[in-house]
C-alpha cells in the first residue's frame, strides 16, 4: 500500500470581504440624480436609470430603500424570455402535474399557492401592508413587448392568478419602482413617455476620490467602531489619476466603471502597493508586477489586458 502524503494542502486565501462595498448608506447620489428620485416620488412614476454597467444603478435603488426606511429592496431581473407575469408570480405547473398524478386527493387552493406558487418582485410589494422599493434590473434585456406590459402593470397595481381561481390581489401601498437599463436597445416611445428619466454619468475625479474614501479608504477608530484599514486620501489621489488616464486614453474596447475602481484600490492595497510611485518617473520591477496582475480587475478582454501591460511597460 502506497505511503499516503503527510504534506498539507495549500491554504486557500482569505476574501478581502469589504462591507462598506456594498453598504447603502455610503452611496453617494449627485444632486441631479437625487433631484430625479424627487421627481418620480412625486409623480408616483417609475424611476428610468440609465448608464454604463457598474456606474451605480443598481445601487441606487438600496439607497432609496435605506434612506427612507423601506426595508430590502425587492428585485427582478429581466431577462429575453421574461413575461409580464414573471413580475408578480411564477407557478410551477410541471411540479402540479406530477403531484395530481401521484397523489389521489386533490389538494386545496391554499395547498396549490403554498406549494406551486412563488410570488415574484411587483408581486411581492403589491401584497404588502407596507410601502417596498421594487428593482426591475436591465430592462433593456427583455423582449420588446415587456416595458410597457410592465407599465400597464405598474399603473393597476393589482393581478390575479388564474392557478388559484383567479385569486386577486390589489395593492395598498403604492410601490417605487427603479428600472435600469445599460442602453443595449432602444426602449419604446410609449415606455419612455410614462417614467421619470435620468443617465448617470461617469463620475469625475473629485466624485471618484470621495466614492473611494467612503468604500475603500482609511477610516480612524472612533469610540464605536475600530478602525478601518485602507489609503489615505492622498494616497488614493495618484490612483484616480492612473484610472481616469486610462479611461481617457480611448485605447480600451471597454473601459472600467467605478465598480471595477473600487475592487481595483481595495486589491492594491492588499498587495502592499504604494501609490506614490504612480508620481515617479519610473517604476520599479516589483511595482510594474503588481499593477500588472491587478490590471485583471480593470481589463475585461484579452486584448484589453494587453493594451494596459504594453502601456505599463512606458511606466
Amino acid at each position: 500500500m502506497a505511503e499516503q502524503s503527510t504534506q498539507s494542502s495549500p491554504t486557500l486565501p482569505s476574501p478581502l470581504g469589504n462591507s462598506r462595498i456594498h453598504d447603502p448608506k455610503l452611496y453617494k447620489p449627485s444632486p441631479a440624480l437625487w433631484d430625479a428620485v424627487q421627481v418620480a416620488l412625486l409623480l408616483e412614476q417609475p424611476l428610468l436609470v440609465t448608464g454604463d454597467p457598474g456606474t451605480g444603478k443598481t445601487e441606487l435603488a438600496r439607497h432609496i430603500a435605506y434612506y427612507y426606511d423601506l426595508g430590502d429592496v425587492e428585485i427582478f431581473n429581466a431577462k429575453t424570455t421574461s413575461a409580464a407575469n414573471d413580475l408578480f408570480y411564477k407557478y410551477d405547473a410541471l411540479g402540479h402535474f406530477q403531484h395530481s398524478h401521484s397523489k389521489k386527493a386533490d389538494l386545496a387552493l391554499a395547498d396549490v399557492e403554498r406549494l406551486f406558487v412563488r410570488y415574484q418582485a411587483l408581486g411581492k410589494a403589491i401584497q404588502s401592508s407596507e410601502r417596498i422599493v421594487v428593482l426591475i434590473d436591465e430592462i433593456d434585456k427583455a423582449p420588446r413587448d415587456l416595458p410597457n406590459d410592465i407599465l400597464a402593470a405598474i399603473d393597476r397595481m393589482e393581478f390575479n392568478v388564474p392557478e388559484l381561481d383567479n385569486k386577486p390581489f390589489r395593492a395598498t401601498k403604492r410601490p417605487i419602482v427603479v428600472l435600469t437599463s445599460n442602453s443595449e436597445k432602444n426602449l419604446p416611445d410609449a415606455f419612455l413617455r410614462r417614467v421619470a428619466y435620468f443617465h448617470i454619468q461617469p463620475p469625475s475625479s473629485t466624485e471618484l476620490l470621495q466614492i473611494l474614501q467612503s468604500k475603500v479608504g482609511f477610516q480612524a477608530a472612533t469610540e464605536t467602531a475600530p478602525e478601518i484599514p485602507g489609503y489615505n486620501e492622498a494616497e488614493l489621489d495618484p490612483l484616480v489619476a492612473h484610472f481616469k488616464a486610462i479611461c481617457e486614453s480611448k485605447s480600451l474596447q471597454k473601459n472600467p466603471a467605478t465598480a471595477e475602481l473600487i475592487h481595483w484600490v481595495s486589491l492594491l492595497h492588499y498587495f502592499g502597493f504604494q501609490p506614490a510611485v504612480l508620481e515617479k518617473e519610473r517604476l520599479g520591477n516589483d511595482d510594474r508586477a503588481i499593477l500588472l496582475k491587478s490590471y485583471s480587475v480593470l481589463a475585461k478582454t484579452k486584448d484589453d489586458l494587453k493594451t494596459l501591460a504594453e502601456q505599463l511597460k512606458r511606466l
